[in-house]
């Protein structure tokens, strides 16, 4: 299973950091990926790996709603989505109901960490601060929806306080907590934070999307990454996904997943089958 990819269709649904021309984004460049990615695109690069099910992940549409209405006019849909709300909107619990209206609906990301850059200019990481937005991700709990949470390493402190309030939200951490930094305090600091994370039995982790982090990665420089991953969730408690197509700026589906599977190569067939389809299919209540 494909724990974490996009789709787009740039005719129905306007992704304004997408189609921003001559911008570099904290991943590089996005002009490659500036044009439609849909079901049949994603499936034709996955065609060697056939996952059976996959995790539509929200992408930055203006429209958060748009997107969901979209995704449900598909004639093939993924298996579960995570859609879109700005839980420090005031109407935002109207949204939430709104979006769990949708087929197929799991439940929602907003992304509180990119960069430290882009978060100074966008204010994301002062969601943390607010009580109404901390309200609100509380809510999601009532209403049956998860979390995605893709945030960086200098505010796991942050992220501890709120979520140790809020200890029957699910929540599924996106790209392995962001690892910027590979080496020295920074490593440490996401090492250390990461460890913390996973005593919340409510969190699960989701290796995905590590091209951002280190567009030139090799099997053996991801290797310290996802061990760390794993001793500290568990095999239990972590998923795999392709981030595509974000990380197809740095290799293909393909080189990917054979990088993933080279990762996993000592491990029992009972662990692989957990990390590379039951968590996900447990996680998001997907029927198989």
């Amino acid at each position: 299973m494909d724990a974490h990819h996009h789709l787009w269709d740039l005719q129905a649904v306007h992704y304004p950091w997408l189609m921003a021309r001559g911008e570099q984004r904290f991943f590089g460049d996005p002009t490659p990926i500036q044009k439609n990615y849909l079901m049949e695109d994603f499936l034709g690069e996955s065609a060697r790996f056939r996952p059976t099910h996959s995790v539509h992940v929200q992408v930055g549409a203006a429209d958060g709603l748009a997107e969901s209405r979209w995704l449900n006019r598909l004639p093939q849909q993924p298996a579960a989505l995570i859609a879109f709300c700005d839980l420090d909107a005031d109407d935002a619990p109207a949204q939430l109901e709104a979006q769990r209206q949708f087929t197929g609906m799991r439940g929602i990301r907003q992304i509180v960490g990119r960069h430290s850059s882009e978060d100074a200019r966008n204010g994301s990481g002062q969601l943390l601060d607010s009580p109404r937005w901390q309200q609100n991700l509380g809510a999601l709990m009532e209403m049956g929806l998860s979390f995605d949470l893709q945030m960086v390493p200098q505010q796991m402190p942050a992220l501890l306080r709120v979520l140790r309030r809020l200890p029957q939200l699910p929540v599924a951490l996106c790209h392995a907590g962001s690892p910027w930094e590979q080496s020295g305090s920074g490593w440490e600091a996401w090492k250390t934070g990461l460890r913390e994370l996973a005593l919340l039995p409510n969190v699960v982790c989701k290796i995905s999307g590590l091209g951002m982090f280190k567009p030139d990665w090799t099997v053996e420089s991801l290797r310290p990454i996802t061990r760390h991953v794993i001793d500290c969730f568990g095999q239990q408690r972590v998923m795999f996904g392709s981030n595509f197509p974000v990380d197809k700026l740095y290799r293909s589906y393909t080189e990917l997943w054979q990088a993933y599977f080279s990762l996993l190569e000592h491990t029992s067939d009972t662990a692989r089958q957990q990390m590379l389809f039951d968590n996900a299919a447990h996680f998001y209540r997907i029927d198989h």
